[in-house]
């Protein structure tokens, strides 16, 4: 089993990437700091200075339709943002 899912690629990650060497992944949720740090550091061969993780709740929907009331939810899933040493960087499109 994988740690690391797939990384983010959003604005906001894309501009903490260019400013503060912070890049974000989708990582397991039963993952920890310090086994996320040595997959980062294994998978891309960097430096880790910092992790920082966030459990993202599911959103839940309800949709009112002629068939009648439908609920939904999303899945729940765990954010990484991991800082790396400064001069380095990762290449996403490279390492996919």
């Amino acid at each position: 089993m994988s740690i690391i899912i797939k990384p983010i690629v959003t604005e906001k990650v894309t501009k903490e990437s260019e400013v503060l060497n912070r890049f974000g992944f989708v990582v397991d949720k039963k993952a920890n700091k310090v086994e996320i740090k040595k997959a980062v550091e294994a998978a891309y061969g960097v430096n880790v200075v910092s992790v920082n993780t966030i459990n993202v709740r599911p959103d839940r929907t309800t949709k009112y339709t002629k068939s009648g009331l439908i609920s939904g939810k999303t899945n729940a899933y765990k954010k990484a943002i991991v800082q790396v040493q400064e001069g380095e960087t990762i290449d996403f499109y490279n390492n996919i």
